[in-house]
């Protein structure tokens, strides 16, 4: 076992106290935003909310379980890999169920930038990360560097998709009734 103090996640507390601490908040801030919205939005379906809305949480506690995870006191780099590989397999599968649920819905036709931001991006990062976690112990520096580019992605994302939800609820909102009656 190797002194904590002499490990290479040691250097990186800061950095994930920090993104943990951001994805948390914005967490908190998503359940808020939803609960609001159900108020006054009606013609939502839970297949737009399953394409939408819960990716959203998941990115955002992606980045606070890699938080948790390169903040633990691992004993070998080897566990922190196969915890870091078991995050980005589940999330290479979990893009695969957003991809078949953003076809199933059928309350918004997606352009070229939500596939971008609902579907690449996250594909990218959680393939990152399968890719980080199993050279870590090789290639350690890149590695790390690798997963915290990638969490500071998933970061990224969740607020750009939580930002173009609110929006485009509020606009659709703003249109009034008989606008939304007649779309």
């Amino acid at each position: 076992m190797h002194d904590a103090a002499r490990s290479p996640l040691a250097a990186w507390e800061s950095f994930y106290v920090i993104m943990g601490s951001s994805a948390a908040a914005l967490t908190g801030l998503q359940f808020v935003v939803v609960a609001l919205v159900a108020q006054i939005r009606k013609r939502s379906s839970t297949g737009e909310f399953d394409a939408f809305a819960t990716p959203t949480i998941v990115h955002f506690g992606t980045v606070l379980l890699l938080s948790a995870i390169l903040t633990a006191p691992w004993p070998a780099l080897a566990m922190a890999a196969l915890a870091l590989g078991i995050c980005g397999g589940a999330g290479v599968g979990y893009v695969t169920v957003v991809i078949v649920r953003a076809r199933r819905q059928t309350g918004y036709q997606l352009v070229l930038e939500d596939w971008l931001w609902h579907v690449a991006l996250p594909l990218v990062a959680y393939m990152a990360l399968l890719t980080a976690a199993a050279v870590l112990r090789s290639h350690i520096v890149a590695s790390l560097f690798t997963v915290a580019a990638l969490a500071l992605l998933l970061l990224f994302v969740g607020i750009h998709n939580a930002w173009d939800t609110v929006t485009y609820i509020a606009l659709d909102h703003m249109q009034g009734p008989d606008a939304q009656a007649d779309s």
